[in-house]
């Protein structure tokens, strides 16, 4: 269900791309990669993470991080970004929060209530794969592409571990 909620969103604002559909799982990382035929980091992994007072989103709200797929969200950066501390979902609250399965988060047909947030280490490609909806499924798209039709609310800086000279901040 989750796979055409995301399909029927991208299709109403105008996006006419493919919807990649895979016969196996593509939950994670590596899995993606394989599936899509692409190398990790072009993985556009949507994380989710619950909002708390003091954040952009209020308790009962969900935060998504869409990073690249060799990034790591660093606790200090995180809570520099939104004034608290990362604190991922439970897997209970990820579907009511997002709208999609575990495995199937992805930053397109979200509640309202969870802010869609783009992390610096995607602008490294031209073009990424985030999931669509579904533990079995992505799209490649580019940069302007995903900005626009996830509803991102802007671009962070949360992630460490992709830049070849970084030090951990």
């Amino acid at each position: 269900m989750s796979i055409s909620s995301v399909r029927q969103a991208l299709s109403a604002q105008g996006w006419a791309g493919t919807i990649l559909e895979f016969a196996e799982s593509s939950a994670t990382v590596e899995l993606a990669a394989a599936q899509a035929g692409t190398e990790p980091r072009r993985i556009a992994k949507t994380l989710a993470f619950a909002g708390q007072p003091g954040s952009p989103a209020p308790s009962g709200n969900a935060i998504l991080v869409v990073a690249a797929g060799d990034a790591r969200v660093n606790g200090g950066m995180f809570k520099r970004a939104f004034g608290s501390k990362p604190s991922m979902l439970k897997f209970d609250e990820v579907e009511p929060l997002t709208g999609h399965p575990v495995g199937g988060v992805c930053p397109f047909a979200n509640p309202e209530t969870a802010l869609v947030y783009l992390d610096e280490s995607l602008r490294r490609f031209d073009s990424v794969f985030p999931a669509a909806g579904s533990a079995n499924s992505a799209v490649e798209m580019n940069l302007a592409e995903l900005e626009r039709l996830s509803g991102a609310v802007g671009w962070v800086d949360v992630c460490a571990g992709w830049r070849d000279d970084q030090a951990e901040r």
